[in-house]
């Protein structure tokens, strides 16, 4: 177990200024953050609006085909589609600037191991952070930019910006993993020390949490494949048949169908929302749990912190399948539990961006 003045003697080399674990400690946890605020600005003022317009829409369409207005049942089906556009990339926004902070996080720990020199190793962290950014601003971009001034009649330039950053986050990530296999390859010793091994309660915890977390994502995945899949899939097929027998025969139950079409589908959306942010929030807290040495907060503040980010991780996942019998209420309380994890996230980089100019003070101090 190291100690706290043996952790400081360790941290001009384990987190030097502008290195490229501080560059991806910094940008994992504002791109976690800022990914989870957007999610959840989102699931406030667009996600059921949208899902509102998709079934009215839905239902314009059943009655269009039901009088044979085949124009209209395009513009219908334009319509969704459209719909369906906006919900998906902002979707895919939220969950890949996400997804791309967690990576980073992953990086950081890592770092010791990527046999690279310090200023390749710097610019790399600084292209992944700045393309983990513009990618998910990208696929924002997409629905509103459209193929607006674009030179091609498939793709547009908010699709362009988004394609570019993944490629170029898939380019880092290759040279990351090359300088890895060179590393344990050739066998040589670490290109820095790697974090101090921190065994303190906030550490423990986040660790085991974070680990009971993902084994409740998994458990509850494999309960909606073996009892639920299956039969909302079976649903869906029902129901549809359904409203196309209905809009050719013409005898109505456009809105039963379209209202039974919207319940299945909210059923599977939370379930399936349940299962990835569980395990999202439990992978979340096995990487914050190695950063805690360098979260510059008052012992009992960081405990804290540590116990609103479990909280919430809990909270969100269990109250978002309860939407469908408690409806806003629940849909309250899980977006209060998201809240609950991006103050805790923010806690926690403001910690470490206290540490990191104590740390630089003393440095400059010592010169």
């Amino acid at each position: 177990m190291v100690t706290t003045s043996q952790s400081a003697n360790l941290a001009s080399t384990t987190f030097a200024a502008m290195s490229a674990r501080r560059v991806l400690i910094f940008g994992g946890i504002a791109l976690v953050a800022g990914g989870m605020l957007f999610g959840d600005i989102f699931a406030v003022f667009v996600l059921h609006q949208n899902g509102g317009q998709t079934g009215e829409a839905l239902l314009a369409a059943s009655r269009a085909a039901a009088v044979g207005n085949a124009l209209a049942v395009k513009d219908s089906f334009q319509h969704i589609g459209g719909l369906l556009e906006d919900h998906g990339t902002k979707v895919d926004a939220h969950g890949h600037m996400i997804g791309a902070g967690y990576l980073a996080l992953m990086l950081a720990l890592l770092q010791p191991y990527v046999a690279l020199p310090q200023t390749k190793k710097r610019l790399l962290a600084w292209w992944f952070v700045a393309e983990g950014l513009l990618l998910p601003i990208g696929i924002f971009l997409i629905h509103y930019v459209g193929l607006a001034y674009s030179p091609s009649s498939v793709i547009g330039w908010a699709s362009v910006l988004a394609d570019s950053a993944g490629a170029i986050l898939i380019a880092v990530l290759a040279v990351e993993a090359w300088a890895l296999w060179k590393h344990f390859r050739s066998g040589s010793g670490d290109t820095e020390p790697a974090l101090p091994r921190d065994r303190r309660w906030e550490s423990r915890i986040l660790l085991s949490g974070g680990t009971l977390l993902v084994l409740l994502g998994f458990l509850y995945g494999a309960y909606y494949a073996a009892i639920d899949l299956y039969e909302h899939e079976a649903r869906e097929t029902r129901i549809l048949k359904s409203m196309v027998e209905n809009a050719i025969s013409r005898q109505g139950g456009e809105t039963t169908g379209v209202a039974d079409y919207g319940s299945l589908a909210a059923e599977r959306a939370v379930k399936i929302a349940a299962h990835a942010h569980i395990i999202e929030f439990g992978l979340l807290a096995i990487l914050l749990s190695f950063i805690q040495p360098y979260v510059q907060l008052r012992e009992l503040w960081k405990r804290r912190w540590v116990v609103v980010l479990l909280a919430g991780s809990v909270i969100l996942p269990a109250f978002v399948p309860l939407e469908l019998k408690m409806g806003l209420l629940a849909g309250g309380i899980a977006d209060a539990g998201g809240l609950m994890v991006i103050v805790a996230l923010l806690a926690m980089l403001t910690g470490v961006l206290r540490y990191s100019g104590s740390l630089d003070a003393a440095a400059g101090a010592s010169e």
